[in-house]
């Protein structure tokens, strides 16, 4: 037995080697998809701003969305939660059809005017290519979920330029409060090579500001920190709650899939057209950098919190990151009119933070905070994530995450069941109590 122990490192290697040459296979294909989708969202966003009228259309574009979903790709439509679910309890390889259905449907929702994101696109495009490997090498359940965790990593870390933050996101979205470390050499494998291969197709990300100014730590300020990570999560849970519920609303009253979408695309051409601006649709990268550097409307952020409820709880493809992104850095704006901290600096931690309490991945949130917006500001980053994570609840915007441990060490929670099942029973404990 000892002489096992210290062979271990020589037993592990063939293993090693293996796993680093499918991994670097996965970041090559998580990095040309996310390449894919970044050209493509890109083009679809500048068009649709030099032509504005074709917002117009957002409705049939819903409906068309809607109808190629439900005629081609009932048995992808679970998107992320699809590949949780298979991480999971693995049972199928992900169809091929994953990647051009829901690249195709994205780029629908940005070139039309829907409010949107892009990092589901992103999952399922690296995911699903990834998961063409479990044919070729023949792997079992326990090798597959660390090929599709590894998938996670490299698309998260090719759409946004953060591989560290990648690499944890695709261990820690999986399950609250548990991380499994037999995945982390092909996580970090698959998300550096992902980045790189982004950035050697020309492919540049968005610069936000860097090193924001970062005051002492007293204690004012982090009180104040505290407080903000409070605020953010709460913003984090309403977000959740609301685009699920805005969903169930939608597939309860109106039986037809594909008029789901398109009923949803009305409510938000109409919302453009009242309100006279197209800076709560698409991505809002423009409003995003805005947010570190004027001071912008205090309820920019509740405006993009409605806009995306509705456009993903109706069934438009996309992200929910991005405008959680959006929410965040705004919402950090807003908060510089009541805290003493700096305005660049609260946006940073927003821009973070509400997607680590949405998402329930503090780790990963704060070490994206740390890779964007440098090292100076990691303190008060990972004061806001904790923070928003802790006041985010047990509620998250992927519904089959599930519970490995409770948030709060005071307050039991029943481990394994996913964040849908505990939404259920809490509904259900609710009328229980009405009747």
């Amino acid at each position: 037995m000892k002489k096992l122990r210290q062979l271990e490192q020589l037993i592990a290697l063939p293993q090693l080697i293996k796993w680093l040459i499918i991994a670097f296979t996965v970041g090559i294909l998580s990095g040309i998809g996310s390449g894919a989708l970044l050209v493509s969202l890109e083009w679809s966003t500048n068009w649709r701003e030099s032509h504005r009228w074709i917002i117009v259309f957002l409705p049939l574009a819903g409906f068309l969305s809607g109808w190629i979903y439900h005629r081609f790709g009932r048995n992808v439509e679970g998107g992320n939660n699809l590949l949780l679910e298979e991480i999971h309890n693995p049972k199928e390889i992900i169809p091929l059809r994953m990647p051009p259905l829901v690249l195709l449907g994205t780029d629908l929702t940005h070139l039309f005017g829907g409010s949107a994101g892009r990092e589901g696109t992103a999952l399922q495009i690296a995911a699903s290519l990834a998961d063409r490997l479990t044919k070729i090498f023949h792997f079992k359940n326990a090798d597959r979920r660390i090929l599709l965790m590894a998938g996670l990593s490299g698309g998260f870390a090719s759409v946004f330029g953060t591989p560290l933050a990648g690499t944890i996101f695709g261990l820690e979205v999986l399950a609250i409060g548990i991380i499994q470390h037999d995945a982390l050499f092909p996580c970090l494998v698959a998300a550096i090579v992902g980045d790189r291969v982004t950035l050697m197709l020309g492919l540049h990300h968005t610069a936000y500001r860097h090193a924001p100014a970062v005051p002492t730590v007293t204690f004012i300020e982090l009180i104040s920190a505290l407080a903000a990570g409070a605020i953010f999560g709460i913003v984090a849970m309403i977000f959740a709650k609301l685009t699920h519920k805005i969903n169930h609303i939608f597939k309860n009253k109106i039986v037809y899939p594909p008029l789901r979408p398109a009923i949803g695309g009305v409510i938000v051409a109409l919302a453009v057209w009242a309100i006279g601006t197209t800076k709560y649709i698409g991505l809002g990268i423009p409003t995003i950098v805005d947010a570190f550097k004027i001071q912008l409307p205090p309820w920019d952020f509740a405006a993009k919190v409605a806009f995306t409820a509705v456009t993903l709880g109706a069934g438009f493809k996309g992200g929910e990151v991005t405008p959680l992104f959006y929410i965040g850095a705004t919402l950090g704006n807003a908060l510089s009119l009541i805290l003493p901290l700096p305005a660049p600096l609260l946006a940073g931690m927003g821009f973070v933070a509400v997607f680590g309490g949405a998402a329930n991945t503090p780790i990963a949130s704060t070490l994206m905070g740390i890779e964007l917006f440098g090292l100076e500001s990691g303190v008060f980053i990972s004061i806001a994530c904790v923070g928003s994570y802790i006041f985010s609840g047990h509620a998250g915007i992927y519904n089959a995450q599930r519970i490995g441990s409770s948030k709060y060490h005071f307050i039991p929670v029943k481990t394994g069941k996913s964040l849908a099942v505990i939404a259920k029973e809490a509904a259900e404990n609710v009328e229980k109590k009405i009747e």
